[in-house]
């Protein structure tokens, strides 16, 4: 089964039930069906060829659901452009993978002259310009008819590239198998059942990433879809209580922007069936108040733009285990999904001891097929993928019952006195003092020991916290090394275009700021 046969399937099924419902009004599966048709009769009219590339690069909206589903049932390879990043990071990513159209929402059209030089077609939406395709005049020539190509499994379907703003891009190659993998573990591991018609689907943040995911599933099976134009928590609440949402992922800044919501609680989040997060881990005392004040209806996933998410899946039972009294496992990803395989290993390749620590690695149908583009990059997929294992670049270790707990990143992981040290453990610890917001643990370059930590946090609206409560907290609560040498209160961190906390910058500002 590919893409294309999956949404005409779609349009006949449930022809007149809602399937999208956004900025710009609701659309049933018929019409959004046939809409992704002509998109898809559109392209392959413009004479591109399976596997091409076509670079999409718009905000929240309908009609980034129809180019997601539109251009793969085209048998064409969609570059989403995360609208965060800089446009010289969409002129990078276009210079790697070399497309031939650009579908692009007018808003971004100043920002993005440098990507319209570089395609033979744009296809512009919300608007129209000189030397551009509107969106609605390419889909109105088209036919509705259902586009049944033959699509191999291992063929392209879309290329990742990952949030970095540095250096050369590498975008991981998703195939069709991937993200069909990705389906069936969503729907076996993480929601449990199959979606329908009761079933709706928010998008409160970029469909570019991690909500992305659920297009495809909720559109198989026949779920409504509510999408919504940028994170808002007073937007997302009303979802839940007047627009018929129940299901939706969150990185956990999203989560604690939540919790700092002051009428915020389980009555009013009670249509909420279930609430994904991933991205970052979550500490557990937030997990606890989240518990409390959202849902305990809770579920992480784990993955990587090089193996499509669900990887992992720490699923409602389990969270609530930890929140009753077996508190470590709120600190694990999760139990492997379905199809997928996981080993922890040393420096060597070689598996390292249940309980210990070890780089993660990974097979199955969800592993990219490697990086795309320039000359050079071979040796980097060769040191990623190893006999059909990917090696995460992440430290963890697995329990008696295989569940997968993530120690840190290798590049986040701090070396002092010759004693490793895992920021997680030291981030999940200062987070149980009263008003911490957010944390993030910093290896800071240092001339006696290698690196020392610092710790900078946010603290709540309306709380108080002193750098004394910090580090009296982490005296208590663990060994002399680990505790931080620096602890910093800062407004707001720096964030990516994903919404994590930008470790990176974080990192190098502090280290420019020791050199001096």
């Amino acid at each position: 089964m590919d893409v294309g046969r999956l949404v005409a399937r779609s349009m006949r099924r449930y022809r007149d039930r809602i399937a999208l419902d956004g900025p710009e009004g609701a659309s049933t599966f018929g019409r959004t069906g046939s809409r992704v048709m002509q998109l898809a009769r559109g392209l392959r009219a413009l004479g591109l060829e399976t596997g091409d590339r076509v670079l999409d690069l718009q905000s929240n909206q309908n009609t980034y659901i129809e180019t997601d589903l539109g251009i793969s049932t085209a048998g064409l390879c969609r570059v989403a452009l995360n609208y965060r990043l800089h446009p010289t990071d969409w002129v990078r990513i276009a210079t790697d993978c070399t497309p031939k159209v650009l579908i692009l929402d007018a808003n971004f059209w100043d920002d993005a002259a440098g990507v319209r030089a570089m395609v033979d077609h744009v296809i512009v939406i919300n608007g129209g310009a000189d030397g551009a395709t509107p969106y609605e005049i390419f889909l109105d020539a088209q036919s509705t008819e259902p586009l049944l190509l033959y699509v191999d499994p291992d063929a392209l379907v879309s290329l990742n590239y990952s949030s970095g703003t540095t250096g050369n891009p590498k975008g991981a190659i998703r195939t069709h198998r991937n993200r069909m993998a990705s389906l069936h573990n969503i729907v076996t591991d993480f929601l449990g059942n199959v979606p329908d018609e009761r079933s709706c689907w928010l998008h409160a943040g970029p469909v570019t990433h991690t909500s992305g995911l659920f297009v495809l599933p909720y559109f198989t099976f026949g779920g409504r879809q509510i999408v919504q134009a940028k994170f808002d928590p007073e937007s997302l609440v009303d979802a839940f209580e007047n627009r018929g949402a129940n299901a939706t992922a969150l990185v956990p800044t999203m989560v604690a922007r939540l919790l700092a919501m002051p009428d915020i609680s389980l009555e009013r989040m009670a249509n909420l069936e279930i609430l994904g997060y991933a991205g970052a881990p979550m500490a557990p005392e937030q997990i606890k108040q989240c518990f409390e004040r959202i849902t305990p209806r809770m579920s992480q996933y784990y993955g990587l733009v090089e193996a499509i998410p669900p990887v992992t899946v720490l699923g409602p039972a389990d969270h609530r285990r930890g929140i009753e009294g077996e508190a470590e496992i709120l600190t694990s990803a999760g139990l492997p999904c379905n199809g997928v395989e996981i080993r922890i290993v040393d420096e060597r390749g070689e598996d390292v001891p249940t309980g210990e620590v070890g780089e993660v690695i990974t097979r199955g149908d969800h592993v990219m097929r490697g990086y795309y583009g320039q000359a050079g990059q071979d040796a980097t997929v060769t040191k990623a993928v190893r006999d059909g294992w990917l090696y995460t670049g992440d430290l963890g270790r697995s329990d008696a019952d295989e569940r997968l707990y993530l120690v840190d990143r290798k590049g986040d992981m701090i070396i002092s006195g010759g004693y490793n040290i895992y920021p997680r453990e030291i981030e999940d610890v200062i987070a149980e003092v009263p008003g911490v917001h957010e944390v993030a643990v910093i290896g800071v370059e240092d001339a006696d020991w290698g690196q020392h930590v610092t710790a900078m946090i946010t603290v709540a609206t309306g709380a108080s916290v002193t750098v004394d409560q910090v580090l009296e907290h982490c005296k208590s609560r663990m060994a002399s090394y680990k505790k931080p040498k620096d602890v910093r209160i800062v407004a707001e961190f720096p964030l990516n275009s994903t919404g994590k906390i930008a470790k990176k910058v974080l990192r190098e500002q502090l280290n420019a700021e020791a050199a001096t």
